[in-house]
């Protein structure tokens, strides 16, 4: 077998197995990597800045006793800084290169991975597919005429495409498990305050991103969690302690779990029959585990909810676009996007008293939902309202990229005041969305599981989403439906390796 054709069918654990046990080196890893990555790019556009060179010179020094020595891995181009390295935010605003290493990249090297490219990502992270006029299209491994996601677009069709088995992602509205959704992977959106944003941020959309991984296996998702979980001295939160590690949680038998699924569209926006039968599929998978399954509805869960989740991330968002402008020196209206332009002028709208207000709404019906909720071990539910889209699905036309122009060019952005006018972009930008950003703004850890194929050879992801702070319940679920489904063995027909 072929070194390549062993990076693409084992998971990072299986893969560090075998450099411990010196059947691979790290820089033969590391060169098939670089070169599969190569080899798929013109297919996937996947990559936004190329590590080659670091990494062979990494894979060369890296102690082999490390948990996940020698591993390839992609880091997202965005929100984390890696020293010397360029981070473009997927936008053509002039990029920033980082004098220092996140916290989280400093554990992902504490833990012997080797980076070899960072990952596309939509510019700023605000588009669940991963197009922008900076890097163009990138797309979905299964299907190159679909999307792979987004805004962790690059990162899973990376990890699907075999170039590397896990891939670091983050999620302020589903960007980590839309991803894994589209591309048939697990993505676990951890808990708020799980993995630290230091020393970039603090907290970033109001605490609504989170940062941690797509992956193949359950597995990698536990390894990794323990490796880079836990806050650091800038800290200005942290989720609740596990009771024991990640990777034990994921290993453990469940036992009889007590479920619920929610089976409606928050937005009261169309679903696919094949979206529902991944739902059905992941109850059936829970059902044959031993598990009670009890559908349920979450009536205080509706379109106001998410206006007011949007107008927090568009206040965002104009301040983004105030400190890039303070980093360059100059403005950075005329660099950025129609839809980002647009949404950061909206966000400049919105007053500091509509943003407290609205954040004050969405805590207390986070509050509601907890409580709710907490009955119950998980909640399924799905992520993704269609099967992966076309690329350039939702690229405005017709009135909606009227109407777009005419907000931008005209600068009549006052006119999302109008509940009609916000509502049809609201609806624009959520149609393929409609469930992932409950859990951002409640906090609550939730994983994607990667339970379908639709009949055209399309992944259909759906999640589960937990209690604060209880990832392990997650992944123990999540293994024990990996392990009864056979997940684990399906792989994307891109260029399979002989």
């Amino acid at each position: 077998m072929s070194v390549e054709h062993t990076l693409w069918a084992h998971d990072a654990t299986g893969l560090a197995d075998l450099v411990r046990k010196g059947e691979l080196s790290p820089l033969e890893l590391t060169d098939a990597g670089i070169a599969r990555a190569e080899a798929t790019r013109p297919e996937i556009n996947a990559t936004a800045e190329p590590l080659y060179e670091a990494a062979r010179a990494r894979a060369r020094t890296v102690d082999r006793s490390l948990p996940l020595a020698g591993v390839p891995f992609a880091i997202k181009d965005l929100g984390i800084a890696i020293k010397g390295v360029p981070t473009h935010g997927g936008s053509r605003v002039p990029a920033w290169l980082a004098d220092v290493d996140s916290v989280l990249t400093e554990r992902y090297l504490a833990a012997g991975l080797v980076p070899i490219v960072t990952s596309t990502s939509p510019e700023y992270g605000l588009r669940l597919m991963t197009e922008s006029k900076a890097f163009g299209i990138t797309r979905n491994p299964w299907d190159t005429g679909h999307t792979s996601g987004g805004s962790s677009g690059g990162a899973a069709a990376l990890v699907a495409a075999g170039v590397v088995p896990v891939a670091h992602a983050s999620d302020g509205g589903g960007s980590i498990r839309v991803p894994s959704a589209c591309t048939g992977l697990v993505g676990l959106k951890t808990s708020r305050g799980r993995v630290p944003l230091t020393p970039l941020v603090s907290e970033s959309w109001y605490g609504m991103v989170v940062d941690h991984a797509v992956t193949r296996s359950v597995r990698d998702s536990a390894l990794l969690l323990d490796l880079t979980h836990g806050a650091d001295s800038l800290s200005p939160y942290a989720a609740h302690e596990p009771k024991g590690t990640f990777a034990a949680g994921a290993a453990r038998d469940p036992g009889k779990l007590r479920l619920a699924v929610y089976r409606k569209s928050p937005l009261g926006l169309p679903i696919s029959a094949e979206t529902l039968a991944a739902l059905d599929t992941a109850v059936a998978l829970a059902r044959e585990g031993g598990h009670t399954v009890e559908d349920i509805d979450l009536p205080f869960i509706g379109r106001d909810f998410f206006a007011d989740f949007a107008r927090s991330v568009a206040s965002a968002v104009a301040g983004t676009m105030r400190a890039e402008a303070l980093r360059v020196g100059r403005p950075v209206i005329g660099d950025i996007e129609r839809a980002t332009r647009v949404l950061a002028r909206f966000g400049e709208l919105t007053s500091a008293g509509e943003t407290y207000t609205g954040l004050q709404r969405l805590h207390a019906t986070s509050r509601r939902l907890i409580a709710e909720t907490s009955q119950y071990d998980a909640v399924l539910m799905p992520i993704i309202a269609h099967p992966p889209l076309a690329c350039g699905a939702m690229d405005p036309k017709g009135a909606d990229d009227l109407i777009e122009t005419l907000l931008d060019k005209l600068h009549l952005t006052p006119l999302l005041k109008l509940k009609p006018v916000f509502d049809q972009l609201m609806d624009k930008s959520l149609f393929f969305t409609h469930w992932p950003a409950i859990q951002n703004v409640s906090g609550q850890p939730s994983i994607a599981l990667p339970v379908y194929v639709t009949d055209s050879g399309l992944p259909l992801g759906i999640q589960a989403a937990g209690r604060p702070g209880d990832e392990e319940t997650l992944l123990s679920l999540a293994a024990q439906m990996e392990k009864i489904s056979g997940w684990l063995d399906r792989r994307a027909p891109l260029m399979v390796p002989s």
